[in-house]
This record gives C-alpha cells, sequence and structure tokens, in this order.
C-alpha cells in the first residue's frame, strides 16, 4: 500500500457566502477573499490509504513527472460571492467535471480537453490548507501521470482564467464546476445561460473550439 505524509490544516469553520456576483465583478481584486480559520493540528501526519486499479493515494516516493508543472499545494477557502472553494499553490481555483467519476476516480478529459482544462498534477506529496487529508488522492491519467483528487473527483484548473481568483469556468458546458473541500460541487453562483468553453491554445493547431471537435 502506498504511504503518504502531508501537512494538514483541518478547516474548523468554512463561511460560504451564497449571493452570486454581480456583472463585471472581479474576485482577485477582493479583499472578502481569505482563507476559512482553521485550527492547528499535528505538523505531519502519516495516512495509509487503500489501493484500488483505478485510484491510489499519492505516494511520497513517487518520481515527480517530467516537463509538467505540479499543483504542490491545494488550499481550501472561503471567497466573497462563490463560497467554497479549492486553490491551488498560486490562487488559481480549481474545477471539477461531470463527465469524470469519483468511484472509482477517473478522468475523461484529454487531448483537446486537458489543453483548455489542465490536469492538477502530482508527485504525491501535496501540501493540504484547509483540505483534510482524507478527501485527497490521486489518479493515474492515460499519459501516465498523476491527477489530485478531491472527494474522489480528478480536478483541473481552467485556462479561461487569466488571474487567480477568477471563476470563469463555472458552469461551462454544463458540465464544469468550482469544487469545494469536500469534492462536491460549488453551486452557489451560476451565470445566466451556459457558457463555452474558450479555444485550446493557437499552438495546438485549432483556434475554434467549436471547428476542432472540442466541446466540453
Amino acid at each position: 500500500m502506498a504511504q503518504m505524509k502531508r501537512t494538514v490544516i483541518v478547516a474548523s469553520a468554512m463561511v460560504a457566502l451564497t449571493a452570486c456576483a454581480p456583472a463585471g465583478y472581479d474576485p482577485a481584486n477582493s479583499s472578502a477573499a481569505e482563507p476559512v480559520a482553521v485550527a492547528a493540528a499535528e505538523p505531519t501526519a502519516t495516512v495509509e490509504a487503500e489501493a484500488s486499479p483505478s485510484a491510489e493515494a499519492p505516494a511520497a516516493d513517487a518520481p515527480p513527472a517530467e516537463d509538467v508543472d505540479l499543483t504542490e499545494k491545494l488550499v481550501g477557502k472561503s471567497v466573497a460571492r462563490m463560497g467554497k472553494v479549492v486553490t491551488d499553490q498560486d490562487g488559481w481555483i480549481l474545477y471539477r467535471f461531470d463527465k469524470d467519476t469519483a468511484d472509482p476516480p477517473s478522468s475523461n478529459c484529454v487531448d483537446k480537453c486537458a489543453e483548455v482544462w489542465p490536469p492538477a498534477l502530482t508527485d504525491g506529496n501535496p501540501e493540504l490548507t484547509g483540505v483534510s487529508d482524507d478527501k485527497v488522492g490521486s489518479v493515474t491519467r492515460q499519459d501516465g501521470t498523476r491527477q489530485l483528487t478531491v472527494g474522489g473527483w480528478p480536478v483541473y484548473r481552467y485556462i479561461g482564467d487569466k488571474k487567480p481568483g477568477q471563476w470563469k469556468g463555472q458552469a461551462v458546458g454544463g458540465t464544469w464546476f468550482v469544487v469545494q473541500p469536500d469534492g462536491k460541487k460549488n453551486l452557489s453562483c451560476l451565470p445566466k445561460g451556459t457558457p463555452k468553453a474558450v479555444a485550446p491554445p493557437a499552438d495546438s493547431g485549432s483556434n475554434d473550439a467549436g471547428g476542432s471537435g472540442y466541446s466540453y
């Protein structure tokens, strides 16, 4: 069985603000976006994870992936208007995808989809703040990289978010939603209609998401 050591700070309060953002609201500039209050926990905790064919907890001795950006930290916090979210170490809000599965964990966002929704990849030892250790694991993707899961759901960034704290990926395609620290969808702030995803990057060979076959 894989073992992992993580520094875990357990949230003692998560304050959800459910009012939806007004037009033009920029959460990145809001002074109300603060981490939830947390209670001090033991500096480190060793957790033995159950192994399964399709889901695995990150192993501390796993070699880092090469030539990929790793998500080194998961932060559970509450932000103005949206409420409970999970961000990476740089403050980018993370999402989950309805076409994935959580039991067992499996990612179905590959190729052009993964260019628009970069998976949160791990070397097996993410630092956790405000996210319970027992909610975090990993799943091996088709290309052999390991993706973090929260509540069993693989998590992603969105290239349509231009700076940390934005959530322009909320409800895109009716299948993408901001993920909460327990892995559930955050449905506090839903846009009118169904937003479309931005196109994959130009260097992927397509400038038009609609004409590229990308439909997530």
